[in-house]
């Protein structure tokens, strides 16, 4: 990628777009901190000089950096200079940063402006009254340590090497940094719920600034036609409204009906405030064993998606590439993904509303010690920053804050407190979707039972689930530590066939025995499948994995997105029809 050509120009905030922004990344100055020691050297100061330059906004591990240093780093720091737009003057201007790893100090022109803790989760401040006329300079300071056990790094290796299911890590600065210029009374956020039944959304809006004496506007349009529109009196901070609308189009996988939504805080004729957003018409209900989106049995046919890229690592090298993954998934024959121990961007979470993609919104938990109560202090703060930002989009049709609660290496538990915690935290901010509390293991309270079976025989697979499709005894793969209570259930990792011809390394791999043959690939994959469809009391499944990342290779797609077969093979099995869809 060319240094002069802006890297990830499209606007960040599909669900929340202003006209008035500025998208900073580019060339920054960039400068490693294994000591922990620049600010005592003085690195925030406007006049020094940092050693490198940093192409924003890939981390300094990956290719498109233009670093490409892949050792630890305990710290980095980043600075650049931006001027303001003259048609700012007199508004307030907002700082915003997609995402950060891993805890961050931000300074404008020497003046402190905050700080923020998580890797993942989405930021800003106000900087309206650190800005001068003419030059303004920013400097970043991120500090990362994934090996400490106090922080959420998903799948970010905790050893120098990539091993097994880590990989590359990233450190600071990975989703895009830019400007937004708003005016003293705004729109801060709102949240959207469908509601199907009475062909309506209910909405809630919270404001910046005084707002007594003027009006909130909402206008929805199907196509350019308008189909509702409501005006409320701001009584203060925040407001509730609902938006009857005159034709009902639902959100369906497959089927992306979605509204355009217009947002305004008025006085009287003049606009004070304005912003464009979307949202789709959808309901989730939970029936017996199925899960019904809109009414209807909907077999959730998921891939496991992780979200890593070989130039970008965790950051998509265009926005191109973030809709491709979910043509590619579609094009298999899937209708959604788990969105694996990272929270994807809202990029990604666009492109599936777009295209009627089924997503589950995950925290990156791996490298976070959940045995004591320090780890809520640690996990909740972020999680339920992600929630918020990602509520209204409506392909996320469930939540899953936690993967795998392994015990320790020292033995040490999960505190089973954290998960319910978490759990009720996450019901209680939105009680439209399901929660599981942890994938796989070890359950404590959840909407949804799932398991992770990796077992490569077809016989013993379908052996294992046989009993639940007659009403009989559910496969608990931990019946001493979680009790299964009569949840719609699924396997939400299965498969990980170790298919990589050609491959002459002895440590990239998969699972179970590798195929001899792309018949034998194609007769396991069929087989495992195939079991799950046929179960009356299974409404999804979940394979592993959309594409190889670095060296574990049991993906349907290489690392740079190559197909290892042809995909329509692929997409004939996972389009047979489910036993429990209508």
């Amino acid at each position: 990628m060319s240094a002069n050509k802006l890297p990830r120009p499209e606007y960040p905030r599909p669900q929340f777009v202003r006209e008035q922004w500025m998208n900073l990344n580019g060339e920054w100055q960039f400068e490693m901190d294994q000591g922990c020691s620049g600010k005592a050297r003085g690195l925030q100061k406007d006049d020094i000089q940092l050693k490198q330059s940093i192409l924003v906004p890939f981390c300094p591990e990956s290719k498109l950096s233009g670093i490409g240093h892949t050792d630890f780093m305990n710290a980095v720091w980043y600075k650049r200079s931006f001027t303001t737009p003259e048609a700012w003057l007199g508004r307030k201007t907002l700082l915003h940063f997609g995402a950060v790893d891993y805890e961050t100090e931000v300074w404008v022109n020497e003046q402190f402006v905050g700080t923020h803790r998580g890797g993942y989760s989405s930021f800003s401040f106000d900087i309206t009254n650190a800005l001068k006329q003419g030059d303004n300079i920013i400097t970043v300071y991120a500090q990362d340590d994934n090996r400490s056990g106090l922080q959420p790094c998903g799948k970010q290796s905790t050893a120098y090497h990539s091993h097994g299911c880590e990989y590359t890590r990233t450190t600071g600065i990975w989703q895009t940094v830019w400007l937004e210029s708003v005016p003293d009374t705004y729109i801060s956020s709102f949240r959207i719920t469908p509601d199907t039944e009475n062909a309506c959304i209910h909405l809630e809006a919270k404001f910046n600034g005084a707002v007594n004496g003027l009006q909130f506007t909402c206008e929805a349009f199907f196509g350019k036609k308008i189909v509702g529109a409501v005006s409320v009196n701001c009584g203060g901070s925040s407001t509730k409204l609902t938006l009857p609308l005159s034709e009902t189009h639902l959100w369906q996988a497959g089927s992306p009906n979605l509204y355009d939504l217009n947002l305004k805080i008025v006085s009287g004729d003049t606009i004070i405030d304005s912003a464009v957003s979307y949202f789709g018409l959808r309901t989730i209900q939970l029936d017996g064993m199925a899960v019904r989106i809109n009414g209807k049995s909907v077999f959730q046919r998921l891939v496991l998606d992780q979200g890593f890229y070989p130039e970008g690592i965790y950051t998509a090298p265009t926005d191109d590439d973030l809709k491709r993954d979910i043509e590619i998934s579609l094009g298999l024959g899937f209708n959604g993904a788990r969105l694996h121990e990272k929270m994807f961007e809202p990029r990604f979470l666009y492109w599936a509303d777009k295209l009627g993609y089924l997503v589950w919104g995950e925290h990156a938990n791996w490298g976070l010690n959940i045995s004591t109560a320090q780890g809520l202090s640690q996990f909740l703060p972020e999680w339920i920053e992600g929630i918020e930002r990602d509520f209204n989009h409506p392909s996320v049709i469930g939540w899953c804050p936690f993967n795998e609660t392994w015990d320790s290496r020292n033995g040490a538990r999960q505190d089973n407190e954290v998960l319910r915690i978490v759990y009720e935290t996450t019901k209680a901010i939105d009680p439209t979707r399901p929660v599981i509390d942890t994938s796989g293991n070890f359950h404590v309270v959840t909407d949804i039972f799932d398991v992770h079976d990796y077992d490569q025989n077809t016989e013993s697979f379908r052996a294992r689930y046989a009993p639940m499709a007659e009403g009989g005894k559910v496969f608990n793969s931990f019946p001493e530590r979680q009790k299964y209570e009569g949840q719609p259930y699924f396997v939400s990792e299965y498969g990980g066939i170790w298919w990589n011809p050609g491959q002459l390394d002895q440590d990239s791999w998969g699972y179970g025995e590798r195929p001899q043959s792309l018949d034998e690939f194609i007769a396991r994959y069929d087989g495992l499948t195939t079991t799950l469809l046929d179960n009356t009391s299974m409404f999804g499944f979940c394979y592993t994995q959309l594409y190889d990342v670095e060296l574990e290779v049991n993906g349907l797609y290489t690392y740079d997105r190559t197909p290892k077969l042809d995909p329509e093979i692929i997409r004939a099995i996972n389009t047979k029809k489910a036993a429990i869809e209508d």
